[in-house]
């Protein structure tokens, strides 16, 4: 049996993101796997010469270069990861589509939803892959907790970042705050009934800190808290459901479940329910190991980086033309409730009088 055929790919962008993103390709080449690193679009010429002196493959200043040399014959790739800033988006992924390139498109996948709904016509159009790449979906304490999940009633989501002068073209909720949406979203699976935010520039001239309140038509709430101003760096995300505390850390990748049955009481100098709240950030000795009643468990949790399997993910989409853990339709609903969070915010900030706020 012959080796499948390697898939070509490009990356637009080498910031940040696409740097992350070339590695993970360059490291799964270097490996053996099927897949070939074929070509980059960056416009600032310092990283253009820098990727390509790493990468030694041909840099482009545009997609409209790339995609030209492409169609002469003189490169070959059916894929690409589009890592550029949020506001450039559409406009790449929309090139790539309709040339018949299978797209994985960073988060979020456009600025509005009628871009977002164009590029998922697109690849319908052109029997295309569109993935969306919300990371988080790939993380592996998410991918443990899915079968754990038993009519979530309510959420509590922190992640917070120290100030970066990265992704300042788009807001905190949407830098942010939006991989947890996302992901909220996916093990809900209810509709919005109603949401209050409020949100405040604090170094740059868009929202750099805010806080949600969502209900979801099941009854469900979820409290969302994103900020790229902290002193600290924390992503984590708690739920509660029927007779069960489940505590997520993406950054640990760690898993922590309590049990509660029926007879659950504490013990005399027991700690307060409070306990509850915090009892992942102690690990020895629990402090719910005082609680009767109570079985706390720390599930396995087959550790791994989100974004490779993100794009190995991706690849064997590629390969069996298979629909995405993220498809382009995920990417639209998580973007709609964030642009609906920074409507929300906007009205609040109009109301409570937060102009004083703005950044001078």
């Amino acid at each position: 049996m012959s080796a499948p055929t390697p898939i070509g790919i490009l990356v637009c962008g080498a910031g940040v993101f696409g740097r992350n993103h070339l590695r993970v390709y360059r490291a799964l080449e270097s490996e053996g796997a099927p897949v070939r690193l074929a070509a980059i679009v960056e416009p600032d010429s310092v990283r253009a010469q820098a990727a390509a002196a790493e990468c030694g493959i041909p840099v482009f200043a545009s997609v409209g270069e790339c995609l030209a040399a492409r169609q002469r014959g003189n490169l070959a790739f059916g894929a690409a990861s589009v890592c550029t800033p949020t506001s450039a988006h559409f406009a790449v992924a929309q090139q790539l589509l309709a040339a018949g390139i299978d797209v994985l498109v960073e988060k979020p996948i456009a600025t509005t939803v009628a871009e977002a709904d164009a590029l998922i016509a697109l690849a319908a159009q052109h029997g295309r892959i569109l993935q969306t790449g919300h990371l988080e979906r790939f993380n592996p304490a998410v991918v443990a907790t899915e079968p754990l999940l038993n009519h979530p009633m309510f959420f509590e989501a922190h992640r917070l970042s120290v100030f970066s002068p990265r992704s300042l073209d788009v807001d905190v909720v949407l830098d942010l705050m939006v991989h947890d949406l996302d992901i909220v979203v996916s093990l809900v699976r209810s509709p919005v009934r109603s949401l209050h935010a409020v949100g405040l520039p604090i170094l740059s001239p868009r929202v750099d800190i805010a806080n949600v309140r969502i209900e979801f038509e099941s009854g469900c709430v979820a409290n969302f808290t994103a900020s790229r101003v902290s002193t600290e760096r924390v992503r984590k995300l708690r739920f509660f459901q029927p007779h069960q505390y489940v505590s997520i850390d993406y950054a640990r990748q760690d898993l922590l479940v309590i049990d509660v049955s029926g007879a659950a009481q504490m013990n005399p100098g027991a700690p307060s329910s409070a306990a509850v709240q915090e009892a992942d950030r102690v690990r020895s000795p629990h402090p719910l190991a005082q609680f009767s009643g109570l079985h706390i468990a720390k599930p396995p949790v087959q550790s791994g980086e989100p974004l490779r399997l993100e794009i190995e993910s991706f690849l064997a989409c590629v390969r069996t033309r298979s629909a995405p853990r993220v498809s382009g339709g995920d990417g639209r609903a998580a973007l709609a409730l964030a642009l609906d969070i920074n409507s929300a915010i906007a009205e609040h900030a109009e109301r409570a009088g937060l102009e004083r706020f703005a950044r001078r």
